[in-house]
């Protein structure tokens, strides 16, 4: 039975975080037999948003698609990126005027991969209610391929799982960004779906979801306005690996990654 492997890897947090992705990039590919990249990069220009010069870097080495969240808008100058290039999508229930798209169908020497990037609406800015978004869209993306990824960009857990639940057999894979701790909650749900409530972040480890800690514990403790600031530091690349069947699109398999592989320990005094 062919399966079709999907890798993606969490969201990219800054200079560090884009470090460690080209770095790490062709052999994590290698590695697992990955057919088919998606990079979250809505972090990757100083951890706000991204430039057309950082989208092109990372598309020129190799990921396959990039997408965004709620800090797609962060740089204006990647605007008419979004609309030219198919490769980089913002989250579908946006206004339509908003620049650029929210899914796209791509080619694979195995079978065409259907991405659709959602933004929830629990604590954050107001957007279109996801799961009637997906209803509309799915019907499209379902009559050009059986093999479909949702990149839910999602606060609250509990509106990620009720996504997960309400696609469960829709889609091949529910995969969560936004809020940089990855989840270990990875499973497949009952009728075939892959899931995972955060797929985690690639970005400086000494660091709060990848902010200097000064930085931001001075606003915790104060609540006064601050420059948040990319930490710096060693990294780690936060991802995730699925595997679908290419006839039915339903997940075999989902294994988080986790590079380089960090085990903490106290010392013995």
């Amino acid at each position: 039975m062919p399966y079709l492997r999907l890798l993606m890897i969490g969201d990219v947090v800054g200079r560090p975080g884009r470090e460690l992705l080209l770095h790490l990039l062709k052999p994590l590919r290698e590695e697992f037999q990955a057919d088919f990249v998606v990079v979250n990069a809505e972090n990757a220009a100083g951890g706000i948003g991204i430039t057309p010069a950082l989208a092109t870097e990372m598309l020129e080495a190799g990921v396959d698609v990039l997408t965004l969240g709620n800090h797609a808008w962060g740089k204006r100058d990647i605007y008419p990126m979004l609309d030219a290039e198919t490769r980089l999508l913002r989250p579908a229930n946006y206004p339509p005027l908003a620049p650029g798209r929210g899914w796209g169908v791509y080619p694979t020497k195995k079978v065409p991969v259907g991405i659709l990037v959602l933004q929830g609406r629990t604590f954050m800015e107001p957007v279109d209610d996801p799961f009637r978004t997906a209803d509309n869209l799915l019907t499209l993306l379902r009559s050009q391929t059986s093999i479909i990824l949702v990149d839910f960009h999602a606060e609250a857990t509990s509106e990620k799982q009720a996504l997960g639940w309400y696609l469960d057999g829709k889609v091949g894979a529910v995969i969560g960004t936004h809020t940089h701790v990855q989840t270990a909650d990875e499973r497949i749900l009952p009728k075939g779906s892959a899931y995972l409530t955060d797929v985690g972040m690639t970005g400086p480890i000494d660091s709060i979801i990848g902010m200097d800690c000064n930085v931001v514990l001075e606003r915790f403790r104060t609540l006064l306005p601050v420059r948040m600031e990319v930490a710096e530091g060693p990294a780690q690349l936060s991802g995730v690996l699925v595997e679908l069947d290419t006839e039915t699109g339903r997940a075999h398999r989902i294994h988080r990654i986790q590079r380089p592989e960090y085990i903490h320990q106290r010392g013995d005094s």
